[in-house]
């Protein structure tokens, strides 16, 4: 059964009454925009090997980086905008408008005649992803059922391993064609993500916080009671979620908080919510995945796996290593989930960033052993090398991939929400540009030592994490303020409501909530 809802812009919604189907479709309508970024990934690591796609561009390491890296350049810019695109426009516009322009960047990608046409693509392409990824995981987190929270927003990320994973399968099946679309169809095929997500748009309701702060008060209770009780809004927890929201967006609006990048850096608190949240897309970035994300032929030719067919049939291409890797890295993400619920965000990042550390330098130590007798390596040395690669990947799954979206929109406050995480987002791409553009110059100037390069400094980071994180488990967005000593609503705990632990009187709550916004419209 769907219900008509208000949404506070030009795209109306017919709404389920069932919250957990409403959940459901929350979370495939987001999680579009990161099986895209996986598509991409998994996809470009294909053609920097195949043939097809080398000898159509001619390409060299320089313009391989440049092709590889223009996403990282339009995502860079295009996260200037996105903080507030969907501030303004609302979290389900911004993600319509994010999708559209990705596919038409997918569309120019398709096309491309030459590497300038490939480059301005993928530039497009990136532009709309930043919109789409940013508006999708500030929705989630605003959206999703509270007490699922961890887990869907979790899994947001972790679907980058599902687009990874068909795209290897159609990477794979049209890499025997002998004529340009053996990257031309891989690269189509990324679309479908983002037009599955604009036909989910009009059965999801807007978020809340956004219908709130935009004084659509009734609206906001139906969303809630839509997202937490199968639209029953005299429900004790949806009325419970309600009134942290009004008493938070209304304490903030009191004090003066606007929707504006500034805000981020007006006060300590904000400055200090903002570096600790946005801190997670650069340490995801730094933390050694882009080497086999985008340059495994390379990584290969420092374990001693030179030749390319054996690269193409052994490793990369082959549905055995490819799809395995992918569902092994998706495996580690979903026992990463499970633990940022159970044993929180922050035990979490430090168990997988220092088993990274471990990986790393095994890899470049085994590496090094391999430089110094190439032709005296044993097979054991090579495939040992390879097996602690493979480990590496999952490994960086059981943090990084669940907290990329999970724990910034959790510590930062609304105001400063969409633009935080935005800034998250930008540390993340603006490093991944330098990074992707320098990795296969580097590895093939020092080989080894980029491994203990990178090493050390996520040793600097793993001590970062350890200093300045907070936890978050278990809260809701609203009671997470109180970490930073900002506490605004009268309702302290929404699971204790749940659990009946703690009482909420409905007709007192509603005759409260009444009497405030009858005040504020004086």
């Amino acid at each position: 059964m769907l219900k008509r809802s208000r949404t506070g812009s030009w795209m109306p919604a017919w709404v389920p009454e069932s919250t957990t189907i409403v959940a459901v479709l929350l979370l495939l309508c987001s999680m579009s925009q990161t099986t895209t970024n996986g598509c991409d990934g998994t996809m470009l690591n294909g053609f920097n090997i195949l043939p097809s796609y080398n000898n159509y561009f001619k390409l060299t390491n320089a313009t391989k980086g440049l092709n590889t890296a223009s996403i990282f350049i339009g995502g860079f810019f295009g996260l200037f905008w996105s903080g507030m695109i969907a501030d303004r426009l609302g979290r389900r516009l911004a993600i319509f408008w994010g999708s559209l322009v990705t596919i038409v960047g997918i569309i120019l990608q398709t096309a491309a005649q030459h590497i300038a046409m490939f480059v301005i693509a993928r530039v497009v392409l990136g532009w709309g992803f930043a919109i789409s990824g940013v508006a999708s995981a500030v929705y989630l987190s605003e959206t999703f059922p509270t007490r699922w929270r961890a887990w869907g927003v979790g899994l947001l990320n972790n679907t980058y391993y599902i687009g990874a994973f068909f795209a290897a399968l159609v990477t794979l099946g049209s890499s025997h064609l002998e004529s340009t679309w053996a990257w031309r169809t891989p690269s189509l095929f990324q679309a479908s993500f983002s037009v599955f997500s604009i036909m989910l748009l009009p059965f999801l309701p807007e978020s809340p916080r956004w219908l709130i702060a935009q004084g659509l008060y009734e609206e906001a209770r139906i969303a809630v009671a839509q997202t937490n009780s199968n639209g029953n809004i005299t429900d004790p927890v949806s009325t419970a979620v309600y009134k942290q929201i009004v008493d938070t967006i209304e304490w903030e609006k009191k004090q003066g908080r606007t929707m504006s990048i500034k805000e981020i850096f007006k006060t300590p608190t904000s400055r200090k919510r903002a570096l600790i949240g946005g801190s997670v897309g650069p340490f995801s970035c730094i933390a050694g995945n882009i080497i086999a994300s985008y340059y495994l032929g390379a990584e290969l030719e420092t374990a001693g796996i030179t030749d390319s067919n054996s690269q193409l049939k052994a490793v990369s291409i082959s549905p055995l290593a490819n799809v395995v890797l992918n569902v092994w890295c998706f495996f580690c993400s979903l026992i990463g989930t499970q633990l940022s619920a159970s044993w929180g965000r922050k035990p979490t990042a430090l168990l997988s960033q220092g088993l990274l550390i471990i990986c790393l330098f095994i890899i470049g130590g085994l590496a090094k052993l391999n430089a110094d007798n190439p032709s005296g390596a044993s097979q054991s040395l090579i495939y040992g090398n390879v097996a602690v690669m493979f480990l590496f990947q999952g490994f960086y799954s059981i943090a990084w991939t669940p907290l990329l979206y999970l724990y910034p929109p959790e510590v930062m406050n609304y105001a400063i929400r969409a633009n935080g995480l935005a800034l998250s987002t930008l540390g993340l791409n603006g490093l991944a540009v330098f990074l992707v553009f320098l990795m296969p110059i580097g590895i093939g100037n020092i080989g080894w030592k980029m491994y203990m390069i990178n090493g050390g400094w996520d040793i600097i980071t793993f001590i970062i994490i350890a200093v300045f994180w907070v936890e978050t488990k278990g809260k809701s967005l609203e009671e997470i303020d109180a970490l930073f000593g900002e506490k605004h609503s009268t309702i302290n705990n929404v699971e204790e409501v749940r659990k009946g632990i703690e009482k909420v009187d409905v007709g007192q709550v509603d005759q409260q909530l009444q009497e405030e916004i009858e005040t504020k419209n004086v």
